[in-house]
């Protein structure tokens, strides 16, 4: 029986010390690119890594998620903007009335929506459902979007 209770022991002991080093590396993979933006960033996209977060006081609230951004003939502007307005059940005046649900526009027309994260945009920030849908709710008219490299 001792035999059984070591095994059982070391066992516990790996799960645990794998777990504390999975943790780590979840939370220290998310705030080096998420603090490339600006502290009052309450929104940030990287194009280089097609990562986007929402943030607070330059803190990391949510994410990384993926994002497909614009495609070379359409790129996703970088720079610092402020949502403009947001539509729950928009449709795109550009692009045969496609659907863009959970619009949270930033850019002239460039806005966060849901879309595929595969297929690159004609200058919005594409989301899976769920991401989009906090987006969504978390972004208020005003606040600071910014895009970097």
């Amino acid at each position: 029986m001792p035999i059984i209770q070591t095994v059982k022991s070391g066992v516990i002991v790996l799960l645990g010390a794998a777990a504390l080093l999975l943790a780590g590396t979840a939370g220290a993979s998310a705030a080096p690119s998420g603090a490339s933006c600006i502290s009052a960033a309450r929104a940030c996209v990287d194009l280089s890594t097609q990562q986007a977060w929402l943030m607070r006081d330059g803190n990391v609230i949510y994410g990384p998620v993926p994002v497909a951004t614009g495609k070379a003939s359409a790129p996703t502007a970088p720079g610092t903007f402020q949502v403009l307005w947001k539509d729950l059940h928009h449709r795109s005046s550009l692009f045969h009335n496609a659907p863009m649900p959970y619009s949270v526009f930033f850019h002239g027309g460039d806005a966060f929506h849901e879309d595929s994260v595969t297929v690159r945009s004609n200058g919005c920030v594409h989301l899976t459902h769920s991401a989009a849908q906090t987006f969504y709710n978390t972004l208020h008219v005003g606040d600071v979007v910014q895009v970097v490299h």
